[in-house]
């Protein structure tokens, strides 16, 4: 029989769940984390809400949770001024390897679906690495493809602008080019 899956809200308690997956789903994408990089993560969960997360959690026949967090979703609201409208924005997605078909990343989108409707949001969007085939495969069910390419600019010091100093009149009795 497939496991049952419950999706809620990572509570405040489960830090060390939450940090396993996190750190998982880094390793995966090869970006480097540290436990600040996590409490900060943390802290715009339970502190800020600005970022939400949800977990799941496999359950037994009862409904009764069986086991830790074995998926997370981070998501938050964002606007869209071009089509003056509140969508969300899921920034993270991570099932557990050991659990991955068992039907947790069903689990999360239908949580997400839910909250979207709820919520009024008109889209959920994500984006994900072009070689994530296994992901992408779910994705291409459930959502529709983008044609919009994006980019991430990294915020550089600015320069200051010199002024542009006049040239240096010719001395009398020169040619000037004859261009």
């Amino acid at each position: 029989m497939a496991p049952m899956w419950k999706v809620r809200h990572v509570d405040e308690s489960e830090f060390e769940p939450w940090s396993r997956l996190f750190r998982g789903y880094c390793d995966f994408y090869g970006c480097p984390t540290s436990d600040e990089h996590q409490r900060q993560i943390w802290h715009w969960i339970h502190d800020d809400r600005s970022v939400e997360a949800l977990v799941a959690v496999e359950t037994g026949e009862a409904g009764d949770e069986v086991d830790e967090p074995r998926g997370l979703a981070h998501l938050r609201q964002w606007v869209r001024p071009l089509r003056g409208v509140v969508s969300g924005y899921l920034d993270d997605l991570f099932v557990d390897p050991e659990r991955r078909g068992s039907g947790a990343v069903d689990a999360l989108f239908a949580e997400i679906n839910r909250l979207a409707l709820q919520r009024g949001w008109a889209t959920v969007r994500w984006t994900t690495a072009d070689d994530n085939y296994r992901a992408r495969g779910t994705y291409d069910k459930i959502a529709a493809r983008t044609t919009w390419i994006t980019y991430d600019m990294t915020p550089q010091p600015v320069q200051p602008v010199r002024p542009v100093q006049p040239a240096p009149a010719e001395p009398a009795g020169r040619a000037a080019p004859g261009w």
